[in-house]
């Protein structure tokens, strides 16, 4: 995750739990009156109108954050990241990644969105930083390092929607993971999600590698 979207996330945490601390009365009875945990997490969100981030955060808070003090410390990083981000999770509703989903790229149907961004970047696909080619070498070799199980390529969608790609190549026993979100759909979250929901596909495909991740749009 990048910096600026660890602190969001950071702060998304930290305001629930203020919240939930000021309202500690009613989230202790919403959770005392649910049946299990899932009913728990949804009873938390519509009472405190925080994200499953968030909601994650009260049900693991230990006991010690109860204390002023600790509450104190809690304000004082909200004020800090308040004052350092100027947006909030609504503004990036995306970010959450519950709707975002992964799936392998395919040479035949997703032709037009790495198109789309060889145009913007005019760079290759590899990770090389050297400049692309024409677009059926760039598919091809990309194909080939896939089979060989030296690449990832995954396509994010929003629903149908492509909004972006997924790479992973594999380079001196390491995952080199860039994100590429299209220009339409950037400040939304999307980079976030898909950097969320590609940890998990890494890990399976290359598992053990240490994975080195670049910003979405690099």
């Amino acid at each position: 995750m990048i910096d600026v979207d660890k602190a969001t996330a950071r702060r998304e945490m930290t305001e629930a739990l203020l919240t939930a601390l000021e309202r500690r009365h009613e989230v202790l009875d919403v959770v005392v009156d649910s049946d299990d945990r899932a009913a728990a997490v949804s009873a938390i969100a519509e009472l405190l109108g925080t994200s499953p981030l968030g909601v994650e955060a009260v049900l693991n808070m230990s006991f010690h954050q109860l204390t002023k003090d600790q509450r104190r410390k809690n304000q004082a990083e909200l004020d800090d990241l308040n004052a350092a981000i100027t947006f909030t999770a609504a503004d990036r509703p995306a970010a959450a990644g519950e709707t975002l989903d992964l799936r392998p790229f395919s040479a035949d149907a997703d032709e037009d969105i790495l198109s789309e961004r060889t145009e913007e970047l005019g760079l290759a696909a590899d990770g090389s930083g050297a400049p692309s080619g024409a677009l059926s070498d760039e598919i091809a070799k990309g194909v080939a390092r896939v089979e060989n199980e030296d690449a990832v390529w995954l396509v994010a969608l929003e629903g149908d929607a492509k909004v972006g790609l997924v790479f992973g190549e594999l380079s001196d026993g390491e995952v080199d993971v860039r994100i590429w979100i299209r220009p339409g759909q950037r400040k939304h979250g999307f980079g976030t999600a898909a950097l969320r929901k590609s940890r998990s596909e890494m890990a399976m495909y290359f598992p053990g590698v240490p994975m080195v991740v670049r910003a979405p749009g690099a």
